[in-house]
């Protein structure tokens, strides 16, 4: 694989993974409307600090969410552009043309 290709499959990859858990697609519902520091996201979740940490650490992994303090709070936000690569590769599958059906494998291959 090409490594402009690799990179981008890694970078996908990273993406759908960090958006597979229920936990972070609810951090990242929440996130949609506005900016939030930690302590509203646990409250709002009603989950420990510790297990909301490790979910905010792979979605800003993936960069997904991005990051900014303020004195000592964290306030977390989307990165819409990172959403917009996601569907833009998605629109590439939508526009696929129509598969040709599989060769018939051969009997002796059984």
């Amino acid at each position: 694989m090409a490594p402009a290709l690799e990179k981008r499959s890694d970078t996908l990859l990273a993406r759908f993974k960090a958006l597979s858990d229920p936990l972070r697609l609810e951090v990242i519902e929440l996130l949609r409307s506005q900016e939030m520091c930690v302590c509203d996201l646990c409250d709002r979740m009603e989950i420990a600090q510790s297990k909301l940490s490790f979910h905010l650490k792979t979605l800003r992994e993936a960069g997904l969410i991005s990051a900014r303090q303020d004195g000592r709070w964290i306030y977390y936000r989307l990165n819409p552009a990172e959403f917009g690569d996601l569907e833009d590769y998605l629109g590439t599958l939508r526009q696929l043309s129509p598969q040709r059906p599989a060769c018939p494998c051969p009997p002796d291959r059984l």
